[in-house]
């Protein structure tokens, strides 16, 4: 078991995150979602706050595996009248059924360790998370939709059962990725190094288009991009290609950008 994140998905993971825009036609959704977590803040904290497991984490696995029930279990939604039956089967393995919640979730969190995990940075987390769910994506060649569905990281391609992977199928479930990602926009929960894409948004609001004429702003925006990730001339001057690496993380133009509307 990995106890740190592999440096190559570490840096995607971050270039991901940054640069992830959420459907715009999904956010009432994603938002009813949120709220229903927040509500329920106080109850992940109980079993999270004892692990170092932050709150938010576990609601998030919660609402990718159980659909935010509480009367399932937490390692992958089946009742607490009975151990487990899918993967992974016959938990918890103490104890007589029915379990209360609490005691499942605790027993998933630990069976998959995040109790001993304590790199709770963006690339943690998804990393994390991820491996909750399975690394099978990779092996496709697309970014997991248990992550990025719902966000302009995700298209289609997905497991419609264990082991049968349909290249055109979609996800109709939001993101644990995009989760995350709105409880930041919201303000709801601070993110040790979300600095980068907050610097992209405040820097490219002070930043006007224009092609042909130099600024320390656009040379400032143009070095936040690249670190993180785009591959810019780093010139001072914001034009077309400064504009859509600069879209590509606020959904927006620049200023004076004529494609901006």
């Amino acid at each position: 078991m990995a106890t740190t994140v592999p440096f190559d998905k570490k840096n995607n993971y971050e270039k991901l995150f940054a640069s992830c825009i959420i459907k715009e036609a999904k956010y009432p959704e994603i938002d009813a979602l949120i709220a229903k977590m927040v509500s329920n803040k106080a109850r992940y904290k109980s079993v999270g706050d004892p692990l170092n497991i932050p709150w938010y984490v576990i609601a998030i696995i919660h609402c990718m595996e159980a659909s935010l029930r509480f009367d399932t279990h937490l390692h992958n939604g089946d009742p607490l009248t009975a151990r487990t039956v899918q993967v992974p089967a016959g938990r918890p393995k103490t104890g007589h059924p029915p379990f209360t919640w609490e005691v499942s979730a605790n027993d998933a969190l630990t069976y998959d360790k995040l109790n001993s995990w304590t790199d709770w940075s963006i690339a943690g987390i998804l990393y994390k998370l991820e491996l909750f769910n399975g690394l099978g994506y990779y092996k496709q060649g697309i970014n997991s939709p248990y992550l990025w569905s719902y966000s302009n990281q995700y298209t289609k391609g997905k497991y419609v059962q264990d082991g049968r992977y349909d290249p055109n199928a979609v996800s109709k479930q939001c993101g644990a990725a995009v989760l995350l990602r709105r409880f930041s926009e919201q303000h709801l929960i601070s993110l040790p190094d979300n600095h980068i894409l907050e610097q992209i948004l405040t820097q490219g609001s002070k930043t006007n288009y224009a092609p042909n004429t130099f600024s320390n702003e656009a040379k400032e925006l143009q070095t936040l991009l690249n670190s993180a990730g785009s591959v810019l001339r780093v010139d001072g001057k914001a034009g077309e290609k400064t504009s859509t690496a600069y879209f590509k993380f606020s959904n927006t133009y620049l200023k004076g950008d004529p494609r901006r509307v």
